[in-house]
């Protein structure tokens, strides 16, 4: 065992474990983060994401008042930015969930939301509207939808630079390439310590309480394919390729409760010729999540979702999974003139497989899809959409009718060339199966107990999300339990 003994060792340096290092500084803890990345590497998963939260808040007279701090007056009047009441995003979060989400969960991510963006922003990160991302130009103001609005600026990759700025600050310890191997408990089953393998081998930490934030095991394709499902060992993983699940392990290995939704994840359509890990330079540009406004068909030119369901943050979690269903996967979004102005800012990086035709016999020709079976596709949507008032921003209710899937919001004939066809897979972006927690952030074990000095955050919470998720709701988990967590070991360990 190592002569220097912590505090509080937080396992794992993306949003959420930094989120708790801080707190658990700021509480007078003794901390020291354990990265199993290296230097270049760190971040976890929270590096690879677009930086966006949800929270509550009631438009965007409130939220420049101590969240966009940084709005000009100028800015603010070209933005139209829905309120987003507790009750509504309980709503959502319980309809997308299908009602499973754990109440105590979601009433302390809900209720704390706001405060905790506040928080953040005394940390020193600072928030933007998503204007590239969450916004349609509307008679010459951005009208924002669905929720999640508001982003770190510079994305996933600034969010991490200012909260690893501020732990460096505070003169809190980093460990590069120093992965867990083990929790160490007394006789007692109080949390001693973890065993860790760094760049001189084994050792041995002594600590008074550990958090762990270090991710789902999304990374991890023996666990993917036993929890999720055969094949999912070939998709891609839209992050790091360090979230191998080892601290939802170590945490079982002492008697740690098993939560939440095992077998389902947040997986996305991502660009079919995206790297197997997350790209640092490219990061989430890889995802494709303009479908709502075109049609998506597989290599049979067969639609088999709808596409309009709900806004795309509602959505695009579990139409990954979609993808993968798929023969070879794959899957190709289809737009012609009247919208492919205005897919989002991700489909005009170089790094995309695309197609373009002034036929759809030449598109499907150029994608390498049946051609019969796409032509009758097309021909059958067209005839099926429905008049209406097309608005993207809302939920317009231009339908189609008689068809199957439906398309049930913004459902425009394809039909004014040129043609686009954009070529995606699936894309993992973490697990929803973790471990549970009480409402201090505390690990339970399976008799109902809390495991002393045992903690967690961020995406090795379970209980949040099930089958599906809520767009922006991951980041602001991990920033509220993260904050959490690292507050209630500092305070157990002052115990």
């Amino acid at each position: 065992m190592s002569e220097q003994t912590f505090d509080v060792i937080v396992v794992g340096a993306g949003n959420a474990a930094l989120c708790a290092a801080i707190s658990a500084a700021e509480s007078g803890a003794k901390v020291l983060v354990l990265e199993k990345a290296s230097v270049e590497e760190r971040g976890g998963n929270s590096l690879f994401t677009a930086g966006g939260f949800r929270f509550v808040h009631s438009g965007i007279e409130d939220v420049r008042k101590d969240v966009l701090v940084d709005l000009s007056d100028a800015e603010v009047e070209q933005i139209i930015l829905p309120p987003l009441p507790e009750d509504l995003f309980y709503e959502d979060l319980n309809r997308v969930t299908e009602n499973q989400t754990d109440p105590m969960l979601a009433e302390r991510l809900i209720g704390t939301s706001r405060e905790t963006m506040v928080w953040m922003r005394a940390q020193g990160v600072r928030f933007i509207p998503m204007f590239g991302r969450q916004s349609y130009k509307v008679n010459g103001k951005h009208h924002f939808y669905g929720g999640v609005n508001i982003e770190a600026v510079g994305g996933g990759w600034g969010l991490v630079d200012s909260l690893i700025k501020r732990v460096e600050k505070m003169g809190i310890e980093i460990r590069y390439a120093t992965a867990l191997r083990e929790l160490l408990q007394d006789q007692k089953g109080k949390m001693r310590g973890v065993r860790v393998k760094g760049p001189d081998g084994y050792s041995e930490i002594a600590a008074k309480s550990v958090v762990l934030a270090c991710g789902g095991f999304e990374a991890n394709p023996r666990m993917r394919a036993a929890y999720l499902g055969p094949g999912w060992e070939s998709c891609r993983v839209r992050g790091t390729r360090h979230n191998t699940g080892d601290g939802i392990q170590a945490a079982l290995d002492i008697g740690a409760q098993a939560f939440g939704g095992w077998s389902s994840a947040h997986a996305v359509q991502w660009d079919i010729s995206a790297p197997p890990f997350g790209d640092r330079v490219v990061l989430d540009n890889f995802q494709k999540h303009s479908y709502p406004i075109g049609i998506v068909i597989n290599l049979e030119g067969k639609r088999f979702v709808d596409e309009g369901a709900d806004f795309r943050n509602h959505t695009y979690a579990k139409y990954g999974r979609e993808v993968m269903k798929q023969p070879q996967r794959t899957a190709i979004q289809v737009f012609d003139s009247k919208t492919i102005d205005m897919v989002r800012d991700e489909y005009r990086i170089k790094q995309v497989t695309k197609f373009t035709s002034d036929t759809l016999e030449g598109l499907a020709e150029g994608l390498g899809v049946d051609k019969e079976g796409f032509l009758k596709t097309v021909s059958e949507f067209n005839a099926s959409c429905q008049p209406g008032h097309y608005n993207p921003a809302v939920l317009d209710g231009v339908t189609t009718k008689g068809i199957s899937p439906p398309k049930s919001n913004w459902a425009l004939p394809i039909d004014k060339a040129p043609y686009t066809g954009f070529v995606v897979t699936c894309g993992i972006t973490f697990t929803f199966g973790g471990l549970r927690i009480n409402e201090d952030g505390a690990v339970q074990d399976t008799t109902e107990h809390t495991i002393p000095g045992l903690f967690a955050a961020g995406e090795l919470v379970g209980g949040i999300f099930y089958g599906n998720y809520l767009g922006g709701a991951g980041l602001m988990s991990g920033s509220v339990f993260g904050r959490l967590a690292g507050k209630s070991a500092a305070a157990y360990c002052k115990d």
